[in-house]
């Protein structure tokens, strides 16, 4: 059995498919799947694929924005915090951590309002992470063995 990494209530991650490096990224284990900002999206049909049409901040320090064309993977009914229901769309990417690349399913939101903008949600979490709620950002902190 392989053993599981430690994260904190936020960590700061990698997602370089998207272009997108240390992003800081709130755990929620009571959030099923993970989230990323997105300032407006769209979803189009080409060749019998759909695809997602999103403007992503590259860069939060600087407020840099990309226009990206993703393959959608899915698209779901979910519960919002506030017990709507709402359409949601999903990519699947990669994100880094512990200098180690996991596969990862993203949904997009416009998380302008929050704190952070990204969630790390339990469907990421299972089977890989172990959190501990009093620390932050171990995972770009070095390990010790």
């Amino acid at each position: 059995m392989k053993e599981k990494l430690l994260v904190g209530w936020k960590e700061t991650l990698d997602l370089p498919e998207l272009g997108i490096y240390g992003i800081e990224a709130k755990v929620d284990t009571g959030a099923a799947s993970s989230v990323l900002h997105c300032n407006s999206y769209k979803v189009v049909k080409e060749d019998g694929q759909d695809w997602i049409i999103c403007e992503l901040i590259t860069n939060f320090e600087t407020k840099e924005t990309k226009t990206l064309k993703l393959k959608l993977y899915r698209t779901k009914l979910v519960k919002s915090s506030f017990g709507q229901e709402e359409k949601r769309y999903y990519i699947r990417t990669t994100a880094t951590l512990y200098n180690q690349v996991f596969s990862i399913k993203i949904s997009f939101r416009n998380r302008s309002q929050m704190t952070y903008p990204m969630l790390l949600g339990k469907n990421f979490l299972y089977k890989r992470f172990l959190v501990d709620v009093s620390k932050e950002n171990l995972s770009t902190k070095p390990l010790v063995k």
